[in-house]
């Protein structure tokens, strides 16, 4: 499960429980969608969102015990595309929040945890004792358009090719260099601060939610193209 705490502008998703791997489920997935929908409702000019994690692991993408104790086949693969389908609304909530967002990834994101970190406009991690890896090729499984779309706004290059076709498990230093993260902290309580300081910086710019929507959208347009977001004319203020 997750929880969400405000303390003045800034918004801190604490993502909990399950032995402190944070398995992507029905259950996980509905309550961080219900925490960034009350963010957005609760959100003023100059908030911010830090997501934040207990335990070994930031995310270890989804639940595959869930997924594989359906009683067929069919309900099997239903399931999974369950997961899927959720995943895309997670990246729709995360795009369509009117404020800055950070992740403060203090453990290992495997796949859809990877996913969930991405989703962040910045993203921060452990300098050792947390990795990125895509499980895909090692699970056979075919990423979708839309999170192929992710990857391509948010990762470039042969950053982008490690990760997804050599399935190579990229430490912090790793991440740093290769431009996937902004910065790497030695240990999990300085991820953690570090991202509620950077959220703290970018909320005292005082942004407007729907002008800081709109250019996000804007930057992001191929991925915003595919899951649907349209743009949305806003009148502009006096200057």
């Amino acid at each position: 499960m997750c929880s969400l705490e405000k303390r003045g502008n800034l918004f801190i998703l604490i993502l909990t429980g399950q032995n402190g791997e944070h398995r992507l489920n029905p259950n996980l997935f509905s309550s961080i969608i219900s925490a960034l929908s009350r963010a957005k409702t609760e959100s003023t000019r100059g908030s911010a969102l830090v997501t934040v994690s207990h335990g070994k692991f930031f995310c270890n993408g989804f639940d595959l015990d869930w997924v594989n104790a359906a009683g067929s086949d069919e309900e099997t693969q239903q399931r999974f595309n369950l997961l899927l389908d959720y995943l895309k609304q997670l990246v729709l909530a995360f795009i369509s929040l009117p404020m800055p967002t950070i992740a403060a990834v203090n453990g290992h994101a495997a796949a859809g945890g990877v996913v969930l970190a991405l989703c962040h406009d910045y993203v921060l991690m452990r300098r050792h004792r947390s990795v990125l890896y895509m499980i895909d090729l090692d699970l056979g499984i075919k990423i979708p358009e839309p999170f192929m779309a992710l990857f391509r706004a948010k990762i470039w290059g042969s950053a982008r090719r490690d990760l997804l076709l050599r399935g190579l498990k990229i430490k912090g230093e790793e991440a740093l260099k290769m431009g996937i993260v902004e910065a790497v902290y030695d240990g999990e309580e300085e991820v953690t601060n570090s991202g509620i300081e950077m959220a703290d910086d970018l909320a005292k710019r005082n942004w407007h939610g729907e002008f800081y929507v709109e250019i996000r959208k804007g930057l992001y347009s191929e991925l915003c193209d595919i899951l649907g977001i349209a743009s949305k004319a806003i009148a502009t203020p006096k200057l």
